[in-house]
């Protein structure tokens, strides 16, 4: 019944920014990081970054100094700040939270819809 609602992708030209939001329709509890994934048209699902309930972060490499990742006080929305961002970029973004949710309150993994980002001039 949890689903994670992606926002904020789009069309941006080469050395653009973007900023993707990401809620849960339903509270999702004990969740102890929230991360974004991506997958561009036959290539594999990337991790592109996380972010902890104690504030740490991680990014791969491709977008080191570049993007990120935070989230408002709540905890209830994370966000990525994409800069600077080049046609590699171009992919379906997917939001992902770990945590329990009813009616089971079960440990599993939450993901969204994915948002479309296209770099391209």
């Amino acid at each position: 019944q949890v689903q994670l609602v992606e926002s904020g992708g789009g069309l941006v030209q080469p050395g653009g920014s973007l900023r993707l939001s990401c809620a849960a329709s339903r509270r999702i509890f004990s969740t102890n990081a929230m991360g974004w994934y991506r997958q561009a048209p036959a290539k594999q699902r990337e991790l592109v970054a996380t972010v902890t309930s104690g504030g740490s972060t991680y990014y791969a490499e491709s977008v080191k100094g570049r993007f990120t990742i935070s989230t408002d006080n709540a905890r209830d929305t994370v966000y990525l700040q994409m800069n600077s961002l080049k046609p590699e970029d171009t992919a379906v973004y997917y939001c992902n939270a770990k945590g329990r949710a009813p009616p089971n309150f079960r440990l599993e993994d939450f993901w969204g819809q994915g948002t479309q980002v296209t770099v391209s001039s």
